[in-house]
């Protein structure tokens, strides 16, 4: 089965699962991933872009900016399902905090749902696939790079909507996604250029 294809569950129901396995405080990158099963490249994206699509401080942006890339390159080699190394597996977030982000993400994800239904069927294609890793590696080098709130938040809306668009089978939000992405993009390159600018100027 294609990683990105849906099951019969929806992303909400498969996003509050990961909370519910038991009652230990933390929750292990293993246990996500577990969690995640089928649709893992997909949901993992939606997983990482959340944390960013709220004010949060550094450096959440970096560490979902080279996750998110590590995504991307996989998928740029036609990986069929996401590898991480023992060590990023064996890492843990508390309970309590990915409880409070997915509660806080779930209706905007349940309105999201609402709106999607299949259509352009491009982007089940494996070239598309890979393309789309090349894009998603182009947003995760802008993410790396982003400010705080200003710069982060719409790329975390780009990535979550590629994500959720990828799960429900629907090109039309994998294209908003990456519409808001070339605002991210664009913010994130302007604060470069003025920090380049900057630098020369002194010298």
């Amino acid at each position: 089965m294609n990683c990105l294809m849906p099951t019969a569950d929806r992303t909400s129901n498969i996003l509050e699962r990961l909370t519910m396995s038991d009652s230990r405080e933390r929750v292990t990158v293993a246990e996500i991933m577990l969690g995640l099963r089928g649709r893992a490249f997909a949901l993992l994206l939606v997983l990482l872009g959340l944390p960013n699509c709220l004010p949060m401080p550094p450096p959440i942006a970096l560490i979902s900016g080279f996750l998110i890339g590590f995504v991307a390159i996989q998928l740029i080699l036609g990986f069929q399902t996401p590898w991480l190394p023992r060590r990023v597996l064996a890492l843990s977030v508390a309970r309590d905090a990915l409880e409070k982000t997915l509660k806080r993400a779930k209706p905007y994800v349940l309105a999201m749902e609402r709106l999607s239904r299949p259509r352009l069927s491009i982007f089940e294609s494996a070239t598309i696939l890979r393309l789309m890793g090349v894009l998603l590696l182009i947003l995760s080098i802008a993410m790396i790079v982003a400010v705080p709130v200003i710069g982060q938040i719409p790329l975390g809306i780009a990535v979550c909507l590629i994500g959720l668009g990828l799960v429900e089978k629907d090109g039309f939000v994998v294209i908003s996604g990456l519409l808001v992405g070339v605002i991210g993009v664009a913010i994130s390159g302007s604060v470069v250029v003025a920090f380049v600018l900057g630098l020369l100027n002194v010298v």
